[in-house]
């Protein structure tokens, strides 16, 4: 599966085969919480926090793929990301692009 954040792939004819996305909603770990509370006081990376997004970006991207080769979908084009609070303590990470087949 080819994934790019462009409406197009060099070379290539797409057939657009339609919207497709993945997401998950991650919250806070209470412990990881604390520790990172400390971490604001003297500033810096919120490594923990960065892990946790990471994490979550990737399993919203392989869902999408997932929806993508339910389609049969060569790529996923026009890729995008966006992350919206929730609640307090928790936040959707989603990741959305246009499935495509190639015609060539």
């Amino acid at each position: 599966m080819i994934l790019v954040n462009t409406d197009y792939i060099s070379g290539k004819e797409l057939e657009m085969l339609g919207l497709v996305k993945g997401s998950t909603i991650q919250s806070k770990n209470i412990g990881r919480d604390i520790s990172q509370s400390f971490k604001t006081i003297v500033g810096g990376e919120l490594k923990a926090y960065n892990d946790m997004m990471n994490d979550a970006r990737a399993l919203a991207t392989k869902r999408m793929v997932e929806e993508a080769e339910a389609l049969k979908a060569d790529a996923i084009v026009n890729i995008r990301y966006a992350s919206s609070a929730i609640m307090q303590g928790a936040a959707e990470v989603i990741a959305y692009g246009t499935a495509v087949r190639f015609t060539n």
